[in-house]
This record gives C-alpha cells, sequence and structure tokens, in this order.
C-alpha cells in the first residue's frame, strides 16, 4: 500500500453531557497531529466519518473539523457514510486520496455523539440502517434485527447461548484493560449467561450482555504517503484493504452467512499475501455477540455453523491462536457509529507500535486484521495492517 499510519488519537467512549459532535472532533483532530508531529498546515485532504441519522441536530458536519485549527481552513474536507462502517470508510477514502496522488497527509476523524438522544428515537435512528420496506417495523430496532438472525441460526444450528455469554464475557474481560472502553467490569460468564434482572432479554435470545453499548466519542488518524512516513517516528503500513457491499434486503441473501464478511476477507488475505492463521489478532465489528459468532465462520476461522468452536476452545481469547477484540470490542468499548472504524484502526495501530495499554497489549504482535460492518454485513471493510518502523 501506499500509505501509512502516523499519528493517532482516541476520546474515551461513554455518555459525555458536556461534550458536542464539534469538540469530540476537535479534540481528537488536534491530539493526532500532535501525535504525528505534524502541523495542521501541512494536512492535504480530511475526511471524517460521522453517522448522524438523527442523533446529532448538526448536519452538514465535515467542516468542523476546521475549527481544530485556523489553518485547516480551505482544505478539502468531505464528509462519508456507510452506517455502521462509517469509520472505516472514512480512513478508505483517505487511503484512496493518497493512492491517486490527490494528498500525501490525510487527516480522518470519525464521531458520533448517540445518548443525547431517547431510547425509542436512538432504535428508530439505528434502524435506519436496515432494509425499511422489510424491516422498518421490527421491534427492538437493529437489536430486533440481530435478534432475529440470532433466532435462525440457533433454529439452524442449535441452541448457541452458551458461545454468546463466552463471547460477551471474553469482550468484558478485555475491555478491563482498555482506558478508552465505556464498560471497564469483568462480568463473567454465568452473568452473561443467566437472564435476570440485571440482564434481561432484548430480542429473540439476545440479552443486555448480547448487545454493544450507545456511545458517545471519537477517534482520529493520520495519514501519510510512504516517503513521508519514512521519516516518521511510527508508521504502521496497509498490507492490504477490501471493501464488500451486499444486498440492503435481507431477503436477497442468506443472512446467516455474512457473504459479504467473507469476500471482504478472502480479498485482503490474497491482497496481502498471507492466511489469516498469519494474523497476530483481529479486531472485529460485535455489534452483537452473534454477530462475532457469525463472523469467525466468514473470516474463515471455523467451518459454516461451527463458530462456537472457537470461543469454546478459547481460540478466541488472548492467550489464543487468534485473539479476537482484545480492546474488549464494540461490546466493552462501546459503539459510537460515525467512531467506530477509526477507533478499529487506532486499537490495531496501538498494537502493533507496541504502545497499546498495559494489560491489552499482546506480545509479538506483528499482523492485526480489521473488520468493520455496516448494517446486517451490507458494509463490509477488511484492513490488515503492519508495523513498518
Amino acid at each position: 500500500m501506499t500509505a501509512s499510519i502516523v499519528g493517532w488519537a482516541h476520546t474515551p467512549f461513554g455518555k459525555f453531557d458536556t461534550e458536542t459532535v464539534e469538540s469530540l472532533v476537535t479534540r481528537v483532530a488536534n491530539e493526532a497531529l500532535a501525535d504525528a508531529g505534524i502541523a495542521a498546515s501541512d494536512v492535504d485532504e480530511i475526511v471524517l466519518g460521522h453517522f448522524n441519522a438523527g442523533f446529532s441536530p448538526q448536519d452538514f458536519t465535515a467542516s468542523l473539523v476546521l475549527q481544530a485549527d485556523p489553518h485547516l481552513r480551505f482544505k478539502p474536507a468531505t464528509r462519508v457514510e456507510n452506517a455502521c462502517a462509517t469509520g472505516s470508510a472514512a480512513v478508505h477514502q483517505g487511503l484512496r486520496a493518497i493512492a491517486a496522488g490527490a494528498a500525501k497527509i490525510v487527516l480522518v476523524v470519525g464521531v458520533e455523539q448517540m445518548t443525547r438522544t431517547p431510547g425509542p428515537e436512538i432504535g428508530k435512528n439505528l434502524l435506519k440502517a436496515s432494509y425499511l420496506p422489510e424491516d422498518g417495523d421490527t421491534v427492538g430496532g437493529f437489536a430486533g434485527v440481530f435478534g432475529k438472525i440470532a433466532s435462525g441460526y440457533f433454529q439452524k444450528y442449535g441452541d448457541q447461548s452458551d458461545a454468546l455469554a463466552l463471547i460477551a464475557a471474553k469482550n468484558h474481560k478485555n475491555g478491563v484493560a482498555n482506558p478508552f472502553a465505556q464498560m471497564r467490569k469483568d462480568f463473567g460468564f454465568e452473568f452473561c449467561r443467566a437472564e435476570s434482572e440485571k440482564n434481561p432479554f432484548v430480542a429473540g435470545p439476545l440479552k443486555r450482555t448480547d448487545c454493544s453499548l450507545v456511545s458517545d466519542g471519537a477517534a482520529a488518524l493520520v495519514l501519510a504517503d510512504a516517503e513521508i512516513a519514512k521519516g516518521m517516528s511510527k508508521s504502521i503500513g496497509f498490507r492490504a484493504t477490501a471493501h464488500a457491499q451486499d444486498f440492503l434486503p435481507m431477503s436477497k441473501r442468506d443472512i446467516l452467512q455474512f457473504e459479504g464478511c467473507t469476500v471482504a476477507w478472502q480479498r485482503a488475505l490474497e491482497k496481502a499475501g498471507i492466511s489469516l492463521s498469519d494474523l497476530s489478532f483481529v479486531e472485529t465489528h460485535d455489534c452483537f455477540t452473534v454477530a462475532e459468532l457469525i463472523e469467525y465462520e466468514a473470516m474463515g476461522l471455523t467451518p459454516k455453523g461451527q463458530g462456537a468452536r472457537a470461543i469454546k476452545e478459547g481460540w478466541t481469547l488472548k492467550d489464543g491462536k487468534l485473539p479476537v477484540n482484545p480492546s474488549g470490542g464494540l461490546k466493552a468499548k462501546g459503539h459510537p457509529i460515525g467512531a467506530t472504524g477509526v477507533s478499529m484502526h487506532v486499537m490495531t495501530a496501538m498494537q502493533l507500535a507496541g504502545q497499546a495499554p498495559e494489560g491489552m497489549q499482546l506480545k509479538n504482535a506483528k499482523l492485526g486484521g480489521i473488520f468493520n460492518m455496516g448494517g446486517a454485513a451490507v458494509a463490509n471493510y477488511v484492513s490488515v495492517l503492519e508495523p513498518l518502523k
């Protein structure tokens, strides 16, 4: 690839009454530039990932990044959106600008503020990432959509409640060591497995511990072309990227297979010249635990219908053969829609630079995989990262 990550920034994810989309954006933009040691005047292009869909009254937000520094004025700035994969769409857009020779340094920011929105509206806003003619009346919003997916999976492959609880427990345990995570509490398998007043069923077989958190937060990256990256203090290169967009209606595909995820992984691994087993770890899109379960199969870790093996046999634990979501994933870290994909790239870059927080850092991480998904396996983005210096 022609670009590298040379700097980053990340706010904690959570509920922030004193923050706004603007304050979150300007904060991480300045911090990422400072981390890279790059002046705002040297930025050639800005890409903002912001889903919104009604979460923020302020739309047309690309120019808010300019508020970070007056030297960003008159720089090209574009907002991109691709549902829950909005952050990765922004990263990939920045990479394209560099690959095309249109920019040498790109500032990529992802942001969302969700918690100021009333609960019923949150569900309505998120449901806009599904096919409304078929799914618009789904009870429980997007959780209801994935509740249906989970029910279909259970019907075909048997009750997977143990596997879902193990995934939730794993990610919550991992999140304890992540200072950016919204939920830093090790709930354990028993709590995640049992229905209780604090862990009720939300949709179908999915309980509260199976669902990612409504969050506010932002993350940013500085991308630089290969020549500039050589002179930087750190450089995390893109070994490969891939994007596969699938049909929006679930009725037009086998929703239990996440075929777009499979295609994106296959393309990325082929471009990178590696196999899945060469990866040191993966940050994957666990908007719901059943999504991570199906993604085990879609990425090729297990055969179809056998995803439970990966978690039950410990493959995806931090000390397993392919750690998945050492950051705690969306489940523990939180899921501010537009920020998530950028966050996943930051978490992966930190691991590969040996700069992840104590307790979260994996030993000898050489290759990191990222899978970020928009909708129910509609927008599918994969990145493979490696440390260059």
